[in-house]
């Protein structure tokens, strides 16, 4: 299928806050079939989505070597991995990502079908969804700050947003991991807003906030990053001391040649100048 936009990834809100887990290349490997997606018509469950060695490459700037071998490790394991969202009834929906997957070793490629139920969320959105380019995240090593930079740019007309612990932990898939916050913090979300700064368009920052003595929510601020302005020229100063024609007559002293007078030094200097 062609895509005239092969590096946006869109996705409806509601899958950007579902809760699952996968590891940082099959993230990836989602994140780059999605930019695949048309989306100005219906997709189908046989709809198929091929990602080259040479994608992998020039996307994610990883070895050729390894490329082969990233696919191959995702083709053993992508398709166990499930994901629980909220369908349009408002229920806990779980579902795999992908019903296929074919490795072609010949051909260093792998091709998808993604699964039904995760098919609206996907393609024809009109509303309540979030794009953003693909190179803004592709340089993440951390598969939180590749999910957390998602649910900030959800918000990106707000340049700001809360977040109860407990649900980001749900989100993440690690409920039963870093009990304690400093851990979750130097773990998890410290490293991601580092990568976030670094890598992707967006300054991140973030503030706690405790109900009783326990930290419950995170507080996000975020806004574009914005180009270095080039400084302005210095003014020139105007000249100091005595002139002829707007130039100091000691410099018309030492440039003047012989037989020059001095407003005829003068002019020929100035003009030299504007040159």
């Amino acid at each position: 299928m062609k895509n005239n936009d092969k590096r946006l990834v869109v996705k409806a809100n509601k899958l950007i806050e579902a809760s699952y887990y996968l590891t940082l290349n099959e993230q990836r490997l989602i994140l780059l079939a999605i930019t695949k997606v048309r989306r100005d018509s219906a997709l189908y469950t046989h709809d198929e989505f091929v990602i080259s060695a040479e994608d992998w490459v020039s996307t994610f700037q990883v070895e050729p070597k390894n490329a082969y071998r990233d696919l191959q490790a995702i083709s053993r394991q992508l398709f166990e991995r499930y994901i629980t969202i909220e369908n349009t009834r408002g229920n806990p929906l779980m579902t795999r990502w992908i019903s296929s997957i074919e490795y072609l070793a010949k051909d260093g490629k792998l091709v998808i079908t993604f699964a039904q139920k995760i098919l609206p969320f996907l393609t024809v959105l009109e509303k309540e969804f979030t794009k953003y380019r693909l190179e803004f995240v592709s340089k993440m090593t951390s598969i939180y700050a590749v999910r957390l930079y998602e649910l900030l740019v959800q918000w990106n007309s707000t340049g700001t947003r809360e977040v109860e612990l407990d649900w980001l932990k749900k989100t993440f898939q690690i409920t039963e991991t870093y009990a304690e916050i400093r851990n979750f913090k130097a773990r998890v979300l410290e490293p991601a807003i580092t990568q976030i700064n670094t890598h992707s368009d967006l300054t991140v920052s973030y503030t706690q906030r405790k109900t009783g003595r326990v930290v419950t929510h995170f507080t996000f601020a975020f806004s574009p990053k914005t180009a270095a302005t080039p400084k302005p020229r210095a003014k020139k100063k105007p000249p100091q001391g005595e002139t002829i024609h707007g130039v100091l007559k000691a410099d018309i002293e030492r440039l003047a040649r012989a037989g020059e007078s001095y407003e005829q030094a003068a002019a020929r200097i100035k003009q030299q100048e504007l040159i």
